[in-house]
């Protein structure tokens, strides 16, 4: 019986943190045994917002570090297709036709595009169309492997859909190419940043990198945002909201040593550091597989961009028997092959003219 497929992936902004475990790549760990999985690395989608050539020279290292940190997570190559946007060539076609498909009020419409915008600090007036475009590449994206389901927070549920009604209005047109997807909708948590932000991002400057060092991730605990009120380790202290305490629920194994903490915590009896301390530790014990796997993967020269290769070959493929399908489906196929076929009987017939007289000459 074949596996359903899912497509989900990431813009290569750089090294991943521990909110894109905590978000989206523990969840894909588990997806890969039960799915087959295209995990996609959509360097175009970062033209959206950041079309710079300085910002387009580091995609190379960004996209390495990416898929260098997917393989240490525990995403494998063997189970999974993990592939560069950009070296799929079918992905522009489907872009241009789905383009057709979709009316620009519907594109308009969407919550997310406004706040990438605002996020990129882009007006109305400096809006790129690609930006406002960018569901339609989504589409694209997630239909090029004929995908079946697509891992998404509730807040993102909408960009599937258009996805849901491009894959409807194509079918309806033209016959039936495309599984309609599915939003696999689940509860993706947001992991705080250190610092108490709602959300850890690097550009933020608070985030715990799953490359970062045993020193470097002490450090960056040890600058954790606590309980602001709490000044003396004998004042009793919020645990509710506290990040320090929500990294211990995510990733301290030892539960009655967190539930100790609280509880003293609450009372008064027990200080930062302490608290700080054995979450440092908890966090290196987690971290220190990754790290391993990440230095094992990394010796091995040419290996991250091998997977990134092997993996582009194959999402390309099947991006290429999709085009076909839909150009089958739409008659351009059969335009260009008269064309063609015309085409070349014409240049065999000059040239068998001019050889023919070449030779009364």
């Amino acid at each position: 019986m074949n596996k359903k497929r899912v497509l989900t992936g990431d813009r290569p902004t750089g090294k991943l943190h521990l909110g894109h475990y905590v978000g989206s790549l523990a969840n894909r760990v588990r997806l890969q045994d039960e799915y087959e999985c295209f995990f996609i690395i959509a360097d175009l989608h970062t033209l959206t917002t950041r079309p710079e050539k300085e910002h387009i020279q580091e995609l190379r290292q960004n996209v390495y570090d990416c898929v260098l940190d997917y393989l240490a997570v525990g995403i494998d190559p063997a189970k999974s297709v993990i592939y560069l946007q950009s070296g799929c060539h079918a992905v522009y076609e489907m872009n241009l036709i789905f383009e057709m498909l979709v009316t620009l009020p519907r594109l308009a419409r969407l919550p997310s595009i406004k706040d990438m915008a605002k996020a990129a600090n882009l007006s109305d007036e400096t809006l790129p169309f690609g930006l406002v475009g960018y569901p339609v590449l989504q589409a694209a994206d997630i239909l090029m492997p004929r995908a079946h389901l697509v891992p998404v927070g509730k807040d993102n549920e909408a960009h599937v859909e258009i996805t849901r009604e491009i894959a409807r209005r194509f079918n309806y047109l033209y016959g039936e190419v495309f599984p309609i997807p599915e939003a696999m909708i689940g509860d993706v948590p947001t992991l705080v940043g250190t610092d108490g932000q709602a959300k850890m991002s690097k550009s933020l400057g608070n985030a715990i990198f799953l490359s970062d060092d045993a020193k470097t991730v002490r450090k960056k605990v040890f600058s954790m945002y606590t309980d602001p009120k709490r000044i003396s380790a004998d004042i009793p202290g919020t645990v509710e909201g506290n990040p320090v305490f929500i990294y211990h629920d995510i990733f301290n194994p030892n539960k009655a040593e967190v539930e100790d903490l609280k509880e003293r915590y609450r009372r008064g009896k027990v200080g930062d550091v302490e608290v700080k301390e054995k979450l440092a530790a908890a966090l290196n014990a987690f971290l220190d597989p990754i790290r391993e796997r990440r230095a094992k993967f990394e010796a091995q020269s040419g290996l991250v961009e091998r997977v990134i290769y092997e993996g582009t070959l194959r999402a390309s493929a099947e991006g290429e028997a999709t085009v076909m399908a839909m150009k089958k489906a739409m008659g351009l196929a059969g335009l260009w092959n008269h064309i063609s076929r015309k085409g070349r009987e014409a240049i065999e017939r000059a040239q068998a003219k001019a050889s023919e007289e070449q030779s009364k000459g």
